[in-house]
């Protein structure tokens, strides 16, 4: 009865997921992935119509199928003395009335951290929200008018490009308020879901869940403000205590003590990472961190002068940090064995 009903639960989400991508030949795609019957599948489409999760337009093979929408709306609110919670509370947490607790509690702490951003951080005066629930997702979008997430960073904390301000948010901890913030929120956030990109100027930032390496694109046409955007399955199993955990110490505190930096991050076009003055961006505040795990996705080689400035003069002058290596090529592994055997 449990791998029945589980297999079944597999099945409903995968069709979900997949009709926008395959809306003409669902059925086909589902037999083949599940080698189930085309009745045994229609069975399930017809469970969605009859939900008024889908809709479908046509007849026979002419059939074609989408996801309802159940819930789009658009509204403005004046940042000048606005409350997350409030905001939460009157106009987002009914919408998402229905959805398991574990989602309400990640969509709770997503919106109101990236509010509350907007109201602390971003200079400006009006926030704009998007939402759009359909049968197998939310979506919302946060966008403000103010000077803009990594220009400010830039600014305040003194670097040289908006790029730079990117690999700062994926390593976490990051703020330019102290006093006020820890600067875990879009760090946490981007984690919890399962799409999460910050577009500002002529630079967007995302992640996808499931994806270690966190992304930069850069766009030809610059917009002002900040637009976060999210996503999230409606059923989905995440927990946002899992998510802490994954980058807690194991003491009593559950501290933020571990983080993952995308090395890919530090690289601008097609440079290759060679210097030292590379190394030691990559390097800026992880020694806020416990545990440093240097993700080398998509890094095909890196200079002698690069490996030296984090593996033997970083890790020499910081015993006590744990820096640990993921999806490294071999040449990389022999430039990180070289530098470590200089000690």
């Amino acid at each position: 009865m449990g791998k029945s009903y589980k297999r079944g639960q597999e099945i409903r989400e995968f069709i979900l997921q997949n009709i926008p991508k395959n809306p003409h030949n669902i059925v086909n795609q589902v037999v083949d992935h599940f080698s189930i019957s085309r009745q045994a599948v229609s069975r399930y489409i017809q469970e969605f119509l009859k939900e008024e999760y889908i809709t479908a337009e046509g007849h026979t093979r002419q059939r074609k199928y989408s996801l309802r929408v159940i819930h789009k709306e658009q509204f403005s609110a004046s940042l000048a003395g606005l409350e997350e919670d409030m905001l939460w509370e009157k106009r987002i947490s009914n919408i998402l009335n229905g959805v398991p607790e574990n989602v309400l509690d990640i969509w709770h702490y997503s919106f109101t951290e990236m509010v509350n951003n907007a109201i602390d951080h971003s200079g400006g005066e009006k926030l704009t929200i998007n939402v759009e629930m359909n049968g197998f997702l939310t979506r919302i979008i946060v966008s403000d008018d103010g000077i803009g997430i990594f220009k400010k960073i830039k600014e305040e904390c003194e670097l040289e490009d908006e790029r730079h301000a990117v690999l700062e948010l994926a390593k976490g901890k990051l703020t330019t308020d102290p006093k006020s913030h820890t600067g875990e929120g879009i760090f946490f956030t981007s984690r919890m879901l399962d799409y999460f990109a910050v577009l500002s100027g002529g630079v967007c930032f995302s992640h996808e869940s499931g994806q270690e390496e966190d992304w930069i694109l850069e766009r030809d046409l610059p917009r002002t403000g900040t637009a976060v955007f999210m996503s999230l399955a409606n059923q989905s199993p995440r927990a946002y205590q899992e998510v802490f955990k994954r980058f807690a110490s194991e003491d009593e505190d559950y501290g933020f003590t571990k983080t993952v930096v995308p090395v890919r991050l530090v690289r601008h076009g097609v440079e290759n990472l060679v210097s030292r003055s590379q190394a030691k961006r990559l390097l800026g505040r992880v020694d806020m961190f416990k545990t440093v795990i240097l993700d080398f996705q998509d890094v095909a080689s890196i200079g002698r002068a690069f490996a030296d400035e984090i593996f033997r003069i970083f890790q020499r002058n910081h015993p006590n940090i744990l820096l640990l290596t993921v999806n490294t090529v071999e040449y990389v592994e022999k430039m990180i064995a070289l530098a470590k055997g200089r000690e």
